[in-house]
């Protein structure tokens, strides 16, 4: 019985440096995973911060913008008045050109007509007078013209 006795102490030392072994390892894995895990939160930490801190610069960049919107936007809105009235005027003018010009074109087109008809009737000096606008029994200053 005191074979077994010591069998079974002897199982029991090898069971527990075997345990001891596993618990060894799994610590150094959690020692390794720890470390791990604090420089890729100080560096997360770090990233974050150097992020916060362009945030905050953008932040009071985009505030003193924000304080400029006002001015700007009645400085647009006085521009947007302008541009109509601008507009209204040059909406006008050229309403009247377009009259104008198709004024112009009509007379153009009227006085190339006429210049026509009389480029195709001989030119005659003055004086001289046509015969279907003479009465040949009339005196001198009867002439129709």
């Amino acid at each position: 019985m005191g074979t077994v006795l010591l069998i079974l102490i002897l199982v029991g030392a090898v069971l527990a440096l075997v345990g001891a072994v596993r618990a060894m390892r799994a610590y150094l894995r959690y020692r390794r995973a720890r470390a791990a895990l604090q420089g890729h939160l100080i560096k997360e930490v770090d990233r974050l911060a150097q992020r916060t801190g362009e945030l905050e610069e953008n932040l009071s960049a985009l505030d003193a913008r924000a304080q400029q919107l006002p001015l700007q936007v009645s400085e647009l809105q006085q521009s947007l008045s302008t541009l109509r009235v601008l507009t209204g005027a040059l909406a006008a003018s050229l309403s009247q050109v377009q009259k104008v010009l198709s004024f112009s074109a009509l007379k153009a087109l009227g006085s190339e007509r006429v210049a026509d008809a009389f480029r195709s009737r001989p030119i005659r000096p003055r004086g001289q007078e046509r015969a279907s606008t003479v009465d040949k029994n009339a005196t001198p200053t009867d002439v129709r013209s």
